[in-house]
């Protein structure tokens, strides 16, 4: 097969007529004619996956700060709160002594601030 043409090559003929200028010149002459590309042709897909990626990235955001955050405090505030009323039940039950809360938003806010309160 030497000096054969393979059956996939291509032979590219420029049927103009050489210029006397220099063929980086044509080019671009010929890119200049060109039309360009102004912003309302571009594709409303394209600002539509950046509206749905960035809508994406606020949800896992707001999914991380109630798995991160709020989830752990409300779970240990209740979980306080539930104690306090499962021990409440279990020293009557023991004991023949009434407990009483002599101040309900006291014991609320101590409660919140026993749950704010690290480890």
């Amino acid at each position: 097969m030497s000096g054969t043409v393979s059956d996939h090559s291509f032979i590219v003929h420029d049927p103009s007529p050489p210029s006397t200028g220099s063929h980086v010149d044509d080019r671009d002459e010929e890119l200049d004619s060109l039309p360009s590309i102004s912003d309302s042709d571009i594709d409303s897909d394209d600002v539509d996956t950046e509206a749905e990626k960035e809508w994406r990235e606020s949800l896992q955001q707001l999914q991380l700060l109630l798995t991160m955050v709020l989830v752990p405090y409300i779970g240990k505030y209740f979980g306080r709160k539930c104690a306090y009323w499962a021990w409440a039940r279990f020293m009557e039950w023991k004991y023949p002594v009434e407990v009483v809360v002599a101040s309900p938003a006291t014991f609320k806010a101590s409660g919140a601030i026993e749950a704010a309160a690290p480890l």
